[in-house]
């Protein structure tokens, strides 16, 4: 017979509610910012590059969420050991597309940048109920 042990993974998790308003993006740095360097008991330190990386990647899905979305937009973050979780909630049906760069353009770039950063990022529920647009870092 043989024993299983299971690891217990330490997460920390928060939620915020943003108004469809340009300002949201900023506010939504600065929580992201203030979540990720407050100190926990039981998960590993953020490293000052993925707080980085995950407030740029929230500053860009907020944006989005605040142009394109029906609503106010639900921003959520989760950290493990081995994962930082962004994840942006709007009423929009409609899922991002990433643009092809272009030089003529000044706006567009985001989804690709945030395509960049994070090890995986996915459109979640895309239907009457809208989506969330998830960014994971690891």
């Amino acid at each position: 017979m043989r024993a299983h042990q299971r690891a217990h993974r330490h997460i920390a998790r928060v939620e915020y509610t943003l108004p469809q308003e340009a300002a949201s993006a900023g506010r939504a740095r600065r929580l992201t910012s203030a979540f990720l360097t407050r100190p926990r008991r039981h998960v590993t330190k953020v490293d000052s590059e993925r707080v980085d990386d995950a407030t740029l990647i929230v500053s860009e899905l907020v944006t989005n969420a605040t142009q394109h979305g029906r609503s106010p937009c639900r921003l959520r973050l989760e950290v493990s050991d081995d994962h930082v979780t962004v994840e942006v909630h709007d009423a929009s049906p409609i899922g991002p597309r990433v643009l092809k760069p272009s030089t003529e353009r000044e706006s567009g770039r985001g989804l690709a940048m945030v395509r960049h950063l994070a090890a995986r990022l996915e459109v979640v529920g895309s239907g009457r109920q809208g989506k969330a647009v998830r960014a994971v870092l690891t």
